[in-house]
């Protein structure tokens, strides 16, 4: 089951005007490794969220954890560009 690890403080703004907050979240794997994944909230409830695919695995909840810490704007510019289907 999915878990949200951590909510940053990056907001992101679509084309059409829309704010998204950006939320990370991870899940444990059978392997028991973690994998991790951003989510686009937008502000405007009536559209949808916007969902990477994975960025990152790592080997437990705490590593994400610490993999969020070094998300900075142009990583998540980046990503929400992936969520839209802008870049592969």
């Amino acid at each position: 089951m999915a878990e949200l690890i951590h909510e940053h403080s990056t907001r992101v703004k679509g084309a059409d005007g829309t704010t998204y907050r950006v939320r990370i979240y991870g899940q444990e794997r059978t392997d028991g490794t973690w994998e991790g994944w951003l989510e686009f909230h937008p502000s405007d409830e009536r559209k949808a969220v916007l969902r990477t695919e994975q960025e990152t695995s790592q080997p437990n909840r705490t590593a994400v954890e610490y993999w969020t810490s070094g998300l900075d704007s142009v990583y998540i510019e980046g990503a929400f560009a992936r969520a839209q289907g802008r870049l592969l």
